[in-house]
């Protein structure tokens, strides 16, 4: 039967203990069972295969070759949340064509099983699939599929995640066995991940009879990929690896080679560095190439945003590269960390930086199809109750750039659900009150408190805040979809809840918003992620960068707390997360040329200090923390610059209309580049020029002088 997923594993009666595994990575990885099986299967035909269409999947990773051809790593990620019962609704396959060129189709695949990173889940039992038709070069067509005869064998030296024997053989091969379909995948609507392998600098080493080393190998920039080894020897070498960002201490590789062979990891690693221990054990020399294969969602297009100042230059430079390896199967916080998608509000940046470097939004897209579903299976709830109400306003504005309504059709369901249950949260007095918690606002301690995990008196403000802007941008979700009813509730529910935060949460002696009610927490609702409630008042940064972001105040009260905010009058830190919306709110409130680079000056300290990336923190959120240097989130300015230089506002879904209102913002000369479905729109600015700018003949832009708050 054609089109069909038929799912092949090692055969349960030879290898009980290899069949089932942990469903994610907050289990116990003890009962994971770590399992690396390799499929294999030979199609011999009288003529040449000129285009052959693959669909594959495989649980929990990956590789797939024709030949001595890499053809794809996956699968692509099915999302989740940090719910550690979650269940894993659905999951996804990859439909890809190519061309063999050949009469001889060699299929090979390498499968991991049982979750390691974060982001990694599973069905609970391992399995491949792979069905597809092949074309040959007089028109005719042959369909092929994963069944018994397809073969299979456990590699026994892949040991752990990290830890690799090649002296231990690999059973031979037995014909596979077929089993139940568990996944039921659907065909992943973005590309397989490119990738290239990087040799660093020193990293061929020969090692005489019996010597050994240690050395550290420096790589230009913080990297996305995977390990990969080359030993070509006669006796016993043993490799040790530790993938560093800089110099911090991570899980080493143990690899261990008998005679010649090579080593490639299936965990993604965050590299900047590579500490290498090598030790040959053997009496002849042996060589030895340490490589890195670097992987990213596949680069088409290229749009860059430059200006007279170098520094700043460099700033671009880094958040360009940062969002190019976190850009995977879907958009990580960092190759480091490699976190299921549930930071909505790391997402969020990302999507918004990629109209101003690389253009393709599918990733985005399908980022908020994910979320969505995830919304649906926990009853319209996210772990983060922050990052569920960032998400309707990445919904919204992933649509206004790629003009897909198909994608909010796609999410409606799961957009009532979730604003359903906020309307629950909502107390006698108009306010969120009673959420599960008050998480994320920032990346920072205030007292004895952290704002990743606040209690009411320092996040209710913000989630009241991020409600507010939520029913905003639902009107006009439900707006486009011409459902009425549901875009007038969602607006009278957005003005009954602007009526109560500016009744109940803002100090109009102070003329300032605070951070929260000193009203007690239930006791039912105190936990680890909801702390019990404290009596003291706070007057910070947070809800007020907030309140003039949403617009929840009118347009002269917001000018005036945003300057409150940058003239150190309301107190409190913000990390590079929370500086997104502080630049969002000074561009909204028409203060991009007093405020814009000012801002942007704490990007250039982090980028002095490190080259090799971005900091996730411009001051250290706990006492001896350690940043990372991979999160693309912490790269706002690569879009709110260009942004702020070419006064932006898409005008249409789609940006087939755009105003633009150019401003240097101070600088002698900049050019900034944005992408649209179209094509690429261009502004060339020089001090005293008149700006030049070019676009796509489907684009109609609008030029004016000055743009009203």
């Amino acid at each position: 039967m054609h089109d069909t997923q038929q799912w092949i594993w090692l055969p349960k009666n030879s290898y009980p203990h290899h069949q089932t595994t942990i469903t994610n990575a907050f289990c116990d990885p003890a009962n994971g069972n770590y399992t690396v099986a390799e499929f294999r299967k030979r199609y011999t035909f009288d003529k040449k295969v000129v285009s052959a269409e693959l669909t594959f999947s495989g649980d929990t990773l990956f590789r797939l070759y024709c030949g001595d051809r890499l053809l794809a790593t996956g699968p692509a990620a099915v999302g989740g949340d940090y719910f550690p019962d979650g269940a894993v609704s659905h999951y996804y396959a990859y439909r890809m064509t190519f061309s063999p060129d050949s009469s001889v189709i060699d299929l090979f695949a390498c499968v991991q099983m049982m979750p390691v990173q974060l982001c990694d889940f599973s069905k609970g039992h391992g399995g491949f699939m792979l069905y597809g038709f092949l074309t040959f070069e007089d028109g005719s067509q042959a369909y092929i599929s994963t069944d018994e005869s397809w073969q299979v064998r456990k590699n026994n030296a892949f040991l752990s995640p990290t830890h690799y024997d090649a002296g231990i053989a690999s059973d031979a091969y037995v014909n596979a066995e077929i089993v139940e379909n568990l996944w039921n995948a659907e065909i992943a609507p973005i590309p397989v991940r490119q990738e290239h392998t990087m040799v660093p600098e020193g990293g061929h080493f020969r090692l005489e009879a019996f010597d050994s080393l240690e050395t550290t190998l420096e790589l230009e920039r913080i990297f996305a990929g995977f390990p990969y080894i080359q030993v070509k020897a006669s006796g016993s070498v043993i490799v040790e690896l530790e993938y560093r960002e800089l110099q911090e201490h991570t899980q080493p590789y143990v690899l261990s080679f008998n005679g010649s062979g090579e080593y490639r990891g299936f965990q993604l690693c965050s590299t900047g560095s590579i500490f290498v221990k090598l030790k040959n054990l053997s009496d002849t020399p042996a060589d030895i190439t340490v490589s890195y294969i670097v992987t990213h969602y596949p680069v088409t297009e290229w749009a860059e945003t430059e200006t007279s100042d170098p520094a700043l230059n460099l700033v671009l430079a880094l958040c360009r590269h940062n969002l190019k390896q976190c850009r995977q199967t879907l958009h990580l916080d960092s190759p480091k960390h490699c976190e299921p998608l549930a930071c909505t509000g790391d997402y969020y940046i990302e999507s918004l930086m990629t109209l101003f470097s690389f253009g393709d939004l599918r990733l985005a897209e399908f980022d908020l199809i994910r979320t969505a579903r995830t919304l649906q299976q926990q009853d319209g709830r996210l772990f983060h109750t922050t990052y569920s109400l960032i998400w309707v306003r990445m919904l919204y504005d992933v649509y206004m750039a790629t003009g897909n309504q198909e994608l909010l059709r796609k999410c409606k369901d799961a957009l009532i659900m979730l604003l359903n249950r906020f309307e629950a949260y909502l107390g006698d007095n108009g306010l969120i009150e009673n959420p599960p918690s008050f998480m994320f606002v920032d990346w920072i301690c205030v007292d004895i408190f952290t704002l990743h995990r606040p209690p009411k008196a320092l996040g209710q403000t913000c989630l009241n805040l991020l409600y507010f802007d939520a029913l905003d941008a639902a009107v006009k979700i439900f707006s486009a979809l011409d459902d009425l009813t549901f875009a007038n509730h969602c607006s009278t529910k957005k003005e009954a809840l602007r009526t109560a935060v500016n009744t109940l949460l803002f100090d109009p002696e102070k003329g300032i918003y605070f951070e929260g009610l000193n009203t007690p927490t239930p006791p039912q609702l105190i936990n680890h992620w909801m702390p019990e409630n404290t009596q003291k008042r706070y007057y910070r940064k947070h809800a007020n960068i907030l309140a003039a972001y949403v617009g929840i105040c009118g347009d002269d009260l917001a000018k005036q707390i945003i300057h409150k905010v940058m003239s150190g009058e309301i107190e409190g830190g913000y990390q590079p997360y929370f500086a997104h919306f502080l630049l969002e709110a000074v561009y909204r409130c028409g203060l991009r040329e007093q405020y814009t680079l000012a801002i942007l000056e704490q990007w250039k300290t982090s980028a002095q200090q490190c080259p090799k990336g971005l900091a996730e923190g411009f001051i250290p959120p706990e006492p001896n923390y350690s940043f990372d240097y991979s999160p693309a989130w912490a790269g706002t300015p690569l879009y709110s610059l260009p942004k702020a230089l070419m006064g932006l506002e898409i005008l249409e879904p789609g940006m087939g209309k755009l105003r633009l209102c150019p401003s240097l913002l101070g600088l002698p000369q900049a050019k900034a580049e944005l992408m649209t479905p179209y094509g690429k729109v261009v502004l060339q600015m020089q001090n005293g020029d008149t700006t030049q700018i070019t676009h796509p003949k489907e684009v109609k832009i609008t030029v004016i002088s000055h743009k009203a708050p």
